[in-house]
């Protein structure tokens, strides 16, 4: 009998220790789940608060949140993000303007991830949490290799297709001219008015007070700007106003 006793008590011992540890290796599981869905809600809020323009002049992505944007930008819904600011574009367009067909209608682009990607580059460059390399971005640049964003290459058309003169405005430098010219035309980009990029009196100037400057000589020119779209704020900000703004999604890199 007291045999029996011992080894039933070795028994439930044994299975308690086992039950132990399978609780021990559950509540590991759940705490690493935790901490992941944490550190996804963190760098998701992160991301949405730079595209809100609340995130201001990062030099680089935190590191704790590369993985997520590299997840993000190479996404389908980055794309389907995209697409719906093209279409929330066709939407204006549709009622917005009274296109008067004096050759005075116009749109302005940007170019680095608006009409071409960069993604290419950064996927190299670690999605944003390397400090941006100017001389490696512009060798980059001068392969002319960038692929077309094609919710933007058709946007692109569409509204040219309705008798708008488009305007290129980057914060490219001049000396990137032939080199952009050839990747635009090579990934189906051509009809545009003009390609403005930054000469040498514009080496200082904070990008938002050049773009600005065009958007302001365009208008003395007779202009009707009736929208901007581009992924940057330095895009927008600045006068005269466009009479409408679209943002395209980035939050690899920051342009002041």
């Amino acid at each position: 009998m007291a045999r029996n006793s011992v080894l039933i008590l070795a028994f439930t011992s044994l299975c308690i220790a086992s039950a132990l540890a399978d609780w021990n290796i559950l509540t590991q599981r759940i705490r690493r789940h935790a901490v992941k869905d944490s550190l996804k809600t963190y760098c998701e809020s992160w991301r949405i608060n730079v595209e809100l323009n609340n995130i201001r002049e990062f030099e680089v992505v935190p590191q704790e949140c590369i993985d997520h944007i590299k997840k993000y930008m190479t996404s389908s819904q980055y794309k389907a993000d995209s697409q719906r600011a093209a279409e929330e574009v066709k939407l204006y367009l549709s009622g917005c303007c009274s296109l008067a067909g004096d050759g005075k209608d116009a749109w302005i682009f940007d170019v680095d991830d608006t009409l071409l990607s960069t993604i290419p580059y950064f996927k190299k460059h670690g999605f944003g949490g390397e400090r941006l390399n100017a001389s490696s971005w512009e060798a980059w640049m001068k392969e002319s290799k960038a692929p077309a964003l094609e919710h933007t290459l058709n946007l692109f058309h569409e509204i040219k297709n309705r008798g708008v003169k488009i305007f290129l405005v980057s914060s490219r430098r001049e000396s990137l001219r032939s080199y952009t010219v050839d990747n635009l035309i090579h990934v189906g980009y051509h009809g545009w008015a003009s390609l403005e990029l930054r000469g040498l009196e514009d080496e200082y100037k904070k990008v938002q007070q050049y773009k600005a400057q065009v958007r302001k000589r365009l208008v003395k020119e007779g202009y009707r700007i009736w929208g901007v779209v581009g992924d940057q704020w330095s895009s927008f900000e600045g006068l005269p106003k466009p009479k409408r703004t679209f943002k395209l999604p980035n939050s690899m890199y920051y342009l002041s």
